[in-house]
């Protein structure tokens, strides 16, 4: 059940699913309240991916600085091994 949005002004006014528009103003209650709850939950996602890529970004960085720690430890034990 593939849910489908237009521009912002076509969007209140119809929801398509599964290839069909529906006029909301028609829908029942109840149909207009999941159409509430899926904007919400969509919108909810989004955030949630927003965060997701900082905290990949996050991630990323630390890694990075691991590796950087890492080979700074070797070239200095390697230095170290040298003077002796």
């Amino acid at each position: 059940m593939a849910a489908k949005k237009k521009s912002k002004e076509e969007a209140i006014k119809t929801w398509t699913i599964d290839d069909k528009e529906y006029n909301i103003a028609d829908l029942s209650e109840s149909a207009k309240s999941q159409i509430v709850n899926i904007r919400v939950v969509d919108q909810e996602i989004a955030q949630l991916k927003q965060q997701l890529a900082i905290m990949q970004t996050a991630r990323n960085a630390y890694g990075s600085a691991l590796n950087t720690e890492i080979a700074d430890k070797k070239i200095k034990a390697k230095t170290k091994a040298k003077k002796h």
